[in-house]
C-alpha cells in the first residue's frame, strides 16, 4: 500500500491507495502536526481504526509547501513506518509533466501534483486545474501535458483571517455560502464580499486563460481544495476532484518507481 500526504499551510490532506484504489482519504490541521511520535501515534491509530496495519504501507510519497515540518515527518516516517519507501515530490523530478514556467523550481508541489493528476484522469485535453484552499491558486496546462504556469491570489480564509486582524470592528466569520448578495449586517456584508468577490475574480482568470492561452480551444476545468465544493452551483467547474493532489502524488511515485 501506499501511504500520500500533502502537506498545505492549514490542512494535510493524506491518502492511502492500494494498488490503484484509494482506499482511505483524511484530512489533518498542519500547525496541530507536533512532534515526530504525535504524527506517527495519529497515522498508526487512524489506520488501525480503519482496520489497515502500518506495517502494510510500502511507500510513502510526500508533497509540502511548509519546509518547517520537513525534518518532522522524515523522523515520523523513520521510527513508525521503518519498512516503507519514502519520496518526496520535488519541481526537478521527472514526471512527464513539461513545466514551461521561466523558473520551474518556483513552482508549488501541490501545484505539480494537481497537474499530474489532472493529465493522468483527462490526457490530451486542456486543463484549467483550480485549487481553493489557503491560497487560491489556477494552473494552465495544454493538452500535450506543458504546464504554463498560472495565478495565485489569497484563500476565502486568509482573506476573512486579514480584514479581523487589520481592522478595529470587523469580526472573523463562517466561510460559507451567501443567502443574498446584499448583506443585512456586517457579518452578512463580509460573507458575501468573500464569498462572490472571490466568484468573480475566478470568472475573470478562467475568462482571461481561455483567451490568452487556449484560444477557441475547448477546455475542462477542474476545481479541486477544501473549498471547491462552495461554487458547485455556480457551473464554474466542470468537475470537482477533491482527491486530485492525491491522485497526482501516486502518479509522480509511479513514475519514478
Amino acid at each position: 500500500m501506499l501511504l500520500c500526504l500533502d502537506v498545505g499551510n492549514t490542512h494535510l490532506l493524506g491518502g492511502v491507495f492500494s494498488k490503484d484504489s484509494l482506499i482511505l482519504r483524511f484530512r489533518y490541521a498542519t500547525p496541530l502536526l507536533g512532534t515526530a511520535d504525535q504524527f506517527g501515534i495519529f497515522l498508526v491509530t487512524l489506520l488501525k481504526f480503519h482496520d489497515l496495519n502500518a506495517m502494510e504501507i510500502e511507500a510513502i510519497a510526500l508533497s509540502s509547501v511548509v519546509p518547517n515540518h520537513d525534518y518532522t515527518l522524515r523522523h515520523c516516517f523513520s521510527r513508525y513506518f521503518k519498512a516503507a519507501t519514502y519520496f518526496v515530490l520535488q519541481p526537478s523530478f521527472k514526471t512527464g509533466l513539461n513545466i514551461r514556467c521561466s523558473n520551474p523550481h518556483e513552482v508549488g508541489t501541490d501545484r505539480i501534483a494537481n497537474a499530474m493528476g489532472a493529465v493522468t484522469t483527462y490526457p490530451g485535453v486542456s486543463l484549467i486545474v483550480i485549487d481553493l484552499g489557503t491560497a487560491t491558486t489556477l494552473c494552465a496546462i495544454t493538452k500535450d501535458a506543458d504546464y504554463l504556469g498560472g495565478a495565485i491570489l489569497p484563500g476565502l480564509r486568509l482573506c476573512m483571517e486579514t480584514l479581523k486582524s487589520n481592522t478595529a470592528k470587523l469580526m472573523a466569520v463562517d466561510i460559507e455560502v451567501p443567502s443574498t448578495y446584499v448583506g443585512k449586517t456586517t457579518r452578512e456584508s463580509i460573507q458575501s464580499g468573500l464569498y462572490y468577490g472571490n466568484l468573480g475574480a475566478l470568472r475573470e482568470l478562467i475568462c482571461g486563460f481561455k483567451k490568452e492561452i487556449f484560444a477557441e480551444e475547448s477546455v475542462k476545468v477542474i476545481g479541486t481544495g477544501g473549498f471547491a465544493h462552495l461554487y458547485d452551483r455556480h457551473g464554474l467547474f466542470d468537475v470537482i476532484m477533491p482527491d486530485l493532489v492525491l491522485l497526482g502524488l501516486k502518479k509522480a511515485f509511479d513514475y519514478r518507481t
